[in-house]
């Protein structure tokens, strides 16, 4: 027996284990046919082992002597004419020779193909950057600096860019215009998925690891009582959750002035008149914004503070006292300012919000909840046990709440506790949409969607690690921020068309490495086999051909 390597018609290289048979050529084997010189090597050493051994177990090794494809007649060349190209000797007489197959390197070059692949999908492709593309994949699969980047990507398979090219890449971010670029993307994409009708915002801040502030990163209100300088941060999601406008302001911006600059950008940026319904955490209720939300003509749903809930819920705690069953709802309304008097206790029913009968009042409504009551009466007790500590034990401890301190007298504010265990179980949501436009538990119904956006804030904040904490000027942080951006949007849609967190789609796809193999002289990228289960991540994010 011998093999045989016979050209096909699409311009493969078909090996075969043939044999003579009383003069005749009979094919034993098809073994298969290869495209390259690597495949042509594993081929033919797999057909020398089915001649000598048998089929056995197919190994990665090469025949002592190089061949090439190009050596392999291709009748094709002519009208019957058969042309070969003779092997190219290193010393006269003698023919190249290799040995065994050797791995050269391993990558999960089937991520990056897959992100970039998402990635093009959301039209981003446009920016013709394919350095800021790749910074983008590498802070989605693991976040971190400049450098790691670097490092992350050439894991992927990419070819990582020189880090001068990286900083002049970033310094083109601005200039380029990059960000409004993205949003438009962003913005189409949302629009054919459905999710413009309700937008969704929240605030976030950014601290530095700097000793002095600048005109951008000032010392301010931090949730998690930080003294660095920081920035702010507001995104602005559509009902899932996917990115459509960021922006940052100085550290100490108050969170209430946020909203209506970003809002208003992008209406202006999208030339929108549509109307449409923004829902945003109780961060965000404030007399002003409510005034310009409504005055642009935009509905607004935000959540409103308990305190309020005493004098919204006056008329119904006076006919029908301070008990409430599992999810009832009571739809009133709230005064616009403490000034304005909106509610008459005299009346048992409920005033009904009238957006042109009612200059001085918003659309209030309240909701009761036996599980809420029961978290909120843990902690309550956990509070007041703690003021109780304080005033028995006089621990020194500050801003206690229901302590009241007068000169070195404490004492529990036992009117303040009772109020508050009143008001177990109650949310409140404060609307410019009237009945008419919307019911009471579809307002509720539309709050509840600010998860989507505070998971957002979480992804880039822990799977993208947005903080910027070792950029300086105001440039690279924007730019930082863009490259978040465009890795959220991304991340989003992954996660749309999975169902799973990006951070479960990164740890699936990136242990399928792609083996490259230097074998017959050649190398070659051999990729990894997909198990089911990954398949279906595959298939999900296949592009859309109707798009």
């Amino acid at each position: 027996m011998f093999v045989r390597k016979v050209r096909t018609a699409s311009g493969a290289v078909a090996v075969q284990v043939a044999r003579k048979v009383a003069g005749r050529r009979e094919i034993v084997e098809h073994v298969g046919s290869a495209h390259t010189d690597a495949e042509l090597g594993l081929l033919i050493e797999q057909a020398n082992r089915f001649i000598t051994a048998g089929q056995g177990m197919f190994d990665v090794e090469v025949p002592a002597e190089v061949v090439r494809m190009d050596q392999i007649a291709d009748w094709r060349a002519g009208s019957g004419v058969i042309t070969a190209v003779p092997p190219v000797p290193t010393v006269p007489g003698r023919a190249v020779t290799a040995g065994a197959g050797r791995t050269v390197g391993a990558s999960s070059r089937l991520l990056f193909e897959v992100l970039a692949s998402v990635y093009d999908q959301l039209g981003f492709g446009a920016l013709g950057d394919e350095v800021f593309r790749d910074l983008v994949i590498a802070r989605i699969v693991e976040p971190g600096s400049k450098i790691d980047a670097l490092r992350v990507l050439a894991d992927l398979g990419a070819e990582p860019p020189a880090y001068r090219t990286v900083q002049r890449h970033l310094a083109a971010v601005g200039p380029g215009n990059y960000r409004d670029r993205l949003a438009v993307k962003c913005f189409e994409h949302a629009g054919k998925t459905g999710g413009l009708g309700l937008v969704l915002y929240d605030v976030t801040t950014l601290y530095f690891e700097a000793e002095k502030e600048d005109d951008l990163r000032k010392v301010g209100f931090s949730k998690e009582r930080r003294v660095d300088p920081q920035i702010v941060v507001g995104l602005l999601v559509d009902r899932s959750g996917f990115p459509l406008e960021i922006g940052c302001f100085e550290g100490n911006t108050a969170e209430t002035r946020t909203i209506v600059p970003i809002i208003n950008h992008f209406r202006a940026r999208h030339d929108l008149e549509v109307p449409m319904i923004v829902a945003a955490d109780v961060g965000m209720l404030s007399v002003g914004n409510l005034a310009e939300l409504d005055a642009a003509g935009l509905g607004f749903i935000v959540g409103s503070r308990t305190v309020k809930a005493p004098g919204d819920l006056a008329s119904h705690f006076r006919w029908n006292g301070t008990r409430f069953t599992d999810g009832q709802i009571i739809d009133t309304v709230t005064p616009r300012t403490a000034r304005d008097q909106v509610n008459d206790v005299n009346k048992r029913a409920e005033p009904v919000f009238d957006p042109d009968g009612d200059p001085v009042a918003w659309r209030a409504i309240w909701q009761y909840s036996a599980p809420r009551a029961r978290r909120d009466t843990v902690t309550l007790n956990a509070q007041e046990a703690k003021a109780r500590a304080v005033v028995d034990e006089g621990r020194a401890v500050r801003a206690t709440r229901f302590v009241k301190i007068a000169g070195k007298d404490r004492h529990l504010d036992e009117k303040a506790l009772q109020r508050a265990r009143e008001l177990i179980g109650l949310k409140g949501y404060v609307t410019n949409l009237p009945v008419t436009t919307m019911p009471a538990a579809e307002v509720i119904t539309k709050y509840h969607h600010l998860w989507t956006i505070e998971q957002s804030f979480r992804m880039s904040k822990t799977d993208l690690r947005a903080r910027p904490m070792f950029h300086r000027t105001k440039d690279a942080i924007e730019a930082h921020l863009t490259i978040v951006f465009a890795a959220l949007a991304v991340s989003r849609a992954v996660q749309e068309r999975t169902g799973l967190a990006i951070a479960n789609v990164v740890k699936q796809l990136r242990p399928l490495r792609t083996a490259t193999i230097e074998i017959n002289g050649a190398i070659q990228d051999f990729p990894p086999r997909i198990p089911p289960a990954q398949q279906q991540i595959l298939t999900a994010l296949q592009p859309d051909p109707g798009h």
